[in-house]
């Protein structure tokens, strides 16, 4: 089993916005980076008093999940994870080496698999993707707390 390795800030003074940082080497477990997930989250409520709905945990491990899964399987080498808590969302990004950005299918029901990006995108608030100078940064954006009126994403429909 890959090694992960992080280095964590956790914020003790008011007004820092709570955030961790991770490497994960192309051998490690997609299972690190939700663990490393979960208990960033855990802090967030424990330490920082930022309240995080059972939703919000469970939409969170799915998108690290989803999103480091793609970067180990279609990049070589590293990729990075950040969470960064603000504003009523958790911010996840991965950046990795393949400057190739990745697309979503058109809607096919006897597709098998390849439906993640349009689970992370439906899921999230927010969801944006970068070219870099080496390699892609993607940044999907899930709300810390239910919506009121119990739409996914907390997106206000049209």
């Amino acid at each position: 089993m890959g090694q992960a390795v992080w280095d964590e800030c956790r914020c003790a003074v008011t007004g820092e916005v709570p955030s961790v940082v991770a490497a994960f080497e192309a051998d490690a477990e997609i299972g690190q980076a939700r663990d490393l997930a979960r208990s960033f989250l855990t802090d967030v409520q424990v330490v920082h008093g930022v309240p995080v709905s059972e939703r919000a945990m469970g939409m969170v491990l799915l998108v690290v999940s989803e999103l480091v899964t793609n970067a180990r399987k279609y990049a070589p080498g590293p990729c990075l994870l950040s969470l960064e808590v603000g504003g009523g969302v958790v911010e996840v990004t991965v950046w990795d080496s393949e400057p190739g950005l990745p697309s979503v299918g058109a809607p096919d029901a006897g597709r098998i698999g390849q439906h993640g990006l349009e689970i992370v995108i439906a899921v999230c608030r927010s969801f944006a993707m970068h070219r870099e100078s080496v390699g892609k940064r993607i940044t999907a954006a899930v709300a810390l707390a239910d919506d009121p009126d119990d739409v996914p994403g907390g997106r206000r429909m049209p």
